[in-house]
Formats: structure tokens, C-alpha cells, sequence
């Protein structure tokens, strides 16, 4: 059988979804749509950083990352 992912836009439509496939007696597996651990790492390092004031403007980041051109 075909199995299809379904991306709700809002817990609303989760709801509904879900209910639909209650009553239709079609099973379901819920997934939570996390990220990666070190993806994870990298924001909240960042934000933390962010936080200490530790900034660099989008032109520092070009040369630091990419070399003057």
C-alpha cells in the first residue's frame, strides 16, 4: 500500500487530520519534526552569542567567510 506525509500548517489542522483518520479507522505513526542534535548545538550557540553581544554585520561575515571580491 502507498503512504503519503501530510505537513499541517497548524495545530488546527493537526486536530483535523488526526480526526479524520480516527474515524476513517486508518492507522497513523506521529512524528515530531526535530532537528538534527548538532543543528541544535549550532542555534542555541548562536543565540547565546547573540545574547553576549557577540554580532558581526553581513559584510564582516563575506570577508571573514568568503574572502574580499
Amino acid at each position: 500500500m502507498e503512504a503519503i506525509t501530510i505537513h499541517p500548517k497548524s495545530t488546527k489542522q493537526l486536530k483535523a487530520v488526526k480526526a479524520v483518520l480516527k474515524a476513517l479507522q486508518i492507522p497513523f505513526e506521529p512524528q515530531s519534526a526535530s532537528l538534527p542534535a548538532h543543528i541544535s548545538k549550532s542555534i542555541y550557540t548562536g543565540l547565546k552569542q547573540f545574547e553576549a553581544g557577540q554580532t558581526i554585520t553581513l559584510d564582516e561575515f563575506k570577508n571573514k567567510h568568503f574572502g574580499k571580491q
